[in-house]
């Protein structure tokens, strides 16, 4: 089997890639390989469901530039698909004055990135928009919204089905070979791929495929596991939108928030616990854990941000601790109000330094760009995202 662009992995961001290189070049032979039997099964099926604003991410980053953008793209397919995306809007409350200096902050970053429609709000404009919330200031951001993007992901692979291309289900790269001047996929199960280029969008294993393709082997991912808390439905209307506290910035992670869904379900988390298995389905996987634990970088980790592994270690055994976390800023909050949710899986790229690397990464060997980080805000960029890996594809070539 031939292609002339073969894409690793069928989540948000592959199919986007795909979709792209097929709408610049409808004569190309584009296949996506995936290793499931359906499409955004791993990281894209288990997140937050959230298109974030852009408010987050340090100006003149990727994430900041690709997180605006992609966040306009995304709500334009969505609407041109008919699938519901609702712009739900959301806050970011601050509970004391000692968050007001970070609250700040996050108002010059959502103003250098161009955030659409951000506000500051003063303590009594917050129960305006949340009548259950408190703090004494908020930021809002009203082109923040909701979709499933397990919906979207069904689009795009329809999209690049209908424009020539293949989504290949159930074929799990387990080779790859650079010689010869082009890309050579093998899967599990035998079958072969060549291909003149390739790109890898493989979220969870995307470090081993790097390495595999002749790539080093920092940043290693380490898969993150979040579980959430749901609200009783007769108690929902305590949310009416997207609550989150105002995040430590020194972490990728954003801190226990309360999020309306598109389907109305209200869902309270995540906890962030380093997990075992990149795959969902595993609690362990022996391989996965070795590599996390022979990796320099989570050792480093774990020595600087052992408190805020207890707390998160607390998160997940107490739904009491969670919901008294969440209560903070929606005080009417109570443990009867609440009741086992679903998790998320967060592949999340570890330097070797111990840091954990807050921006979208991108790497190159011979014929082959490897996305080798793009957790959240990765699904509200990924339109975006794709256009940035065919630029730098074309320039490769040109």
């Amino acid at each position: 089997m031939e292609a002339g662009v073969a894409v690793v992995g069928a989540g948000i961001l592959g199919l986007a890639t795909a979709r792209e290189l097929l709408a610049r070049d409808p004569d190309q032979k584009v296949v996506v390989l995936e290793r499931e039997d359906e499409v955004a099964f791993h990281q894209t099926g288990h997140n937050s469901g959230v298109i974030h604003g852009g408010i987050y991410y340090a100006p003149g980053s990727l994430k900041a530039r690709l997180c605006v953008s992609g966040a306009r793209d995304m709500y334009e397919y969505c609407d041109s698909h008919g699938i519901e995306a609702k712009r739900c809007g959301k806050l970011i409350v601050a509970t004391s004055e000692e968050e007001l200096p970070r609250l700040d902050e996050l108002e010059r970053r959502a103003t250098a990135n161009e955030v659409p429609g951000m506000r500051r709000l003063r303590a009594e404009e917050i129960q305006e928009l949340e009548p259950h919330a408190r703090g004494v200031a908020a930021l809002h951001s009203p082109a923040t919204g909701v979709v499933d993007f397990r919906a979207v992901s069904r689009a795009l692979a329809e999209d690049v089905r209908q424009a020539g291309g293949e989504v290949r289900l159930g074929f799990e790269v387990s080779g790859v070979d650079t010689r010869n001047g082009g890309v050579r996929l093998r899967s599990s199960g035998g079958d072969e791929l060549a291909a003149s280029r390739a790109v890898f969008c493989a979220g969870p294993w995307s470090d081993k495929l790097a390495v595999q393709a002749g790539a080093g082997p920092d940043p290693r991912i380490v898969p993150f596991r979040g579980a959430y808390l749901t609200l009783k439905p007769e108690r929902a209307g305590l949310v009416k939108s997207l609550i989150y506290p105002v995040p430590d910035p020194t972490l990728p992670f954003l801190g226990v928030h309360l999020s309306r869904h598109v389907d109305d379900e209200v869902t309270i988390g995540p906890t962030a616990l380093l997990a075992a298995a990149r795959d969902p389905r595993k609690r362990v996987s022996g391989a996965d854990l070795r590599a996390t634990l022979g990796w320099p970088g989570s050792w480093k980790m774990v020595r600087r941000w052992w408190r805020t592994g207890l707390t998160e270690i607390r998160h997940a055994l107490s739904k009491r601790a969670l919901v008294r976390d969440a209560q903070r800023y929606v005080p009417e909050l109570t443990l009867d109000d609440v009741q086992p949710g679903h998790f998320g899986i967060r592949a999340q790229a570890l330097a070797r330094d111990g840091s954990l690397v807050d921006d979208f990464v991108f790497a190159e060997t011979g014929r082959v760009l490897h996305v080798r980080n793009a957790p959240s805000p990765g699904a509200t960029a990924s339109l975006a995202i794709a256009r940035e890996i065919v630029d730098r594809l074309e320039r490769a070539a040109g």
